[in-house]
């Protein structure tokens, strides 16, 4: 809401001055050459570069206000750039970029550096910029690779594409690389969709990340100039996501969850094998740094308890920048019952269990009573589907589960019950 302003993020940003842990950035770079219809990020479309050279400076003002506040003692150890894509910006921009950043902030030599490209308009000369300042992660957008899905999203892509960038970057060094498919788009059959599963496996990235088709037109407009009438039914969706898990588990990779796969050697994989798997904004990761600072417009940032997001509309995060104040639209200072509910429904995600003793030890509260609601769900409602089981100990996931990990979270989440004004906000689970 926005009675959460500049002056709630800034007091949380002092208050994290201290704190002996290390932070992740994400960088929100939202230019692109031309809309994809299926897209539901905030992005500003231009075929003209220059529109976007104001957009480093302010994001330079946007780093002194946040270290203004937070001081520079604590060292980085998860960035993100995200987008829109963020090689809209030419090799020298994001040199330009990455250097403004690495003088205001101090990385861990460990540190994950990860931004997601576009093989249409990724060169080479961007990726020896990005691994000459410390990259070591690429999430390549690929979305489907059948000829008629494609022209229907408006992102028409070649395989041959998407490979010569994959091998150039294997060829400089980048240690891992994800690619990033969507089920529930036009067109799409269990039949065509598993021929760009096979492809994919074939191009043998690290990980990949396998999407929920997002439909939420009354948000995003542009998606009502998709063909409707070829949008698969939600039978035919689920189908699509049994063929992805499928092909991806045949091909060699493990079920990480929460339309995540990796490969049995990647750190995704050790990590949930071993218990240590995080998730925050930017999804699953390995790094484990508890305050994430959002930069750029409609960026999010979690500080302490509490949520901050910037102004989604350029001119005003360019007015809140030039007035020489944080541009921070919105946000939320999360209660007691928040923090609960938000550990509970995270380690759901991370490891499809939830330890009953392990929450009371940290928050202080009996979990069967705490939760007798929700538990009661669980029991009436996904235990007999063989969703869940729950126990003494607290709640795991049967085999059937691991596919809906979202339902099972969202009984945990309050507001998700609570009644929306205005019609519906969010996108199908499935």
């Amino acid at each position: 809401h926005d009675g959460f302003g500049p002056d709630d993020y800034a007091a949380a940003l002092r208050a994290a001055r201290d704190v002996d842990a290390p932070l992740s950035l994400y960088l929100h770079l939202p230019f692109c050459q031309e809309r994809c219809l299926y897209c539901a990020c905030n992005v500003v479309i231009s075929p003209h570069a220059y529109v976007s050279e104001p957009y480093l400076d302010h994001l330079e003002t946007e780093m002194d206000l946040v270290v203004a506040q937070l001081g520079r003692a604590r060292p980085v150890a998860q960035l993100h750039l995200g987008g829109g894509t963020p090689t809209y910006f030419s090799p020298a921009q994001m040199d330009d970029l990455m250097t403004r950043l690495e003088a205001r902030f101090a990385f861990t030599p460990d540190a994950e550096k990860a931004l997601e490209v576009d093989p249409r308009v990724t060169t080479r000369e961007h990726l020896e910029v990005l691994i000459r300042h410390g990259f070591n992660r690429l999430s390549l957008g690929v979305q489907d690779f059948d000829p008629t899905v494609q022209e229907a999203i408006h992102r028409v892509q070649s395989v041959e594409q998407t490979e010569a960038l994959m091998r150039t970057a294997r060829e400089l060094g980048f240690g891992s690389l994800n690619v990033d498919l969507i089920y529930g788009l036009p067109h799409q059959t269990p039949d065509s969709f598993a021929r760009t599963i096979d492809r994919v496996v074939d191009l043998a990235p690290d990980r990949l990340a396998v999407y929920s088709f997002a439909l939420v037109p009354w948000l995003k407009h542009h998606q009502k100039l998709l063909p409707q009438q070829a949008l698969p039914s939600p039978e035919t969706k689920l189908e699509l996501l049994q063929t992805a898990r499928e092909g991806l588990i045949d091909g060699g990779y493990l079920d990480i969850g929460m339309d995540h796969f990796a490969l049995p050697d990647d750190e995704l994989a050790t990590a949930q094998r071993d218990g240590r798997l995080w998730r925050n904004f930017m999804g699953y990761t390995t790094v484990r740094a508890p305050d994430m600072i959002g930069l750029g417009v409609s960026s999010i940032g979690a500080v302490g308890r509490t949520f901050a997001q910037n102004e989604k509309k350029l001119t005003r995060y360019y007015q809140a920048l030039d007035a020489g104040r944080l541009p921070v639209e919105r946000g939320y200072a999360l209660s007691a019952d928040d923090a609960v509910r938000q550990h509970v429904i995270r380690t759901w995600m991370c490891h499809f269990k939830i330890d009953a003793h392990e929450v009371e030890e940290r928050f202080g509260v009996d979990f069967a009573t705490y939760f007798a609601d929700e538990l009661a769900t669980l029991r009436d409602e996904f235990e007999p589907e063989a969703l869940v089981r729950v126990h003494d100990g607290g709640v795991e996931a049967e085999e059937l589960g691991r596919l809906f990990p979202r339902n099972v979270a969202m009984v945990f989440d309050a507001y998700l019950r609570a009644p929306q004004e205005g019609g519906p906000r969010f996108s199908r689970t499935v």
